[in-house]
């Protein structure tokens, strides 16, 4: 039996005003990034106080996390994109060192 084989990858967290969807998925698409997964209505505490999780008026409202496994090299170029963006705005990127199964669904 053969074990399970791992590849390494990035991981990034970036979170954002829900507002701000469309700039993040666009850069992320341009990237050719495969896919993303969109997490909405967070909640917690930051620099810029307690946001709270549940929906105001509309979506935008509220913060949203966007969780993206990329391929190493393609890390430096979405933060280089991103930078412009989160020196106007608040929210936070998180990268990380990820191991995944299936690296081809993850690979453009």
């Amino acid at each position: 039996m053969s074990a399970f084989k791992l590849s390494p990858l990035k991981k990034l967290e970036i979170i954002l005003e829900g507002e701000h969807r469309e700039f993040a998925t666009g850069l992320l698409d341009r990237a050719d990034v495969k896919g993303y997964t969109i997490v909405g209505n967070l909640s917690g505490k930051g620099s810029q106080g307690f946001y709270e999780g549940h929906l105001m008026f509309n979506e935008d409202d509220a913060l949203i996390m966007i969780i993206v496994a990329v391929p190493p090299n393609l890390v430096d170029a979405l933060l280089e994109g991103f930078q412009p963006f989160f020196e106007a705005h608040s929210g936070v990127i998180f990268v990380s060192d990820i191991q995944v199964g299936r690296p081809v669904k993850f690979m453009a």
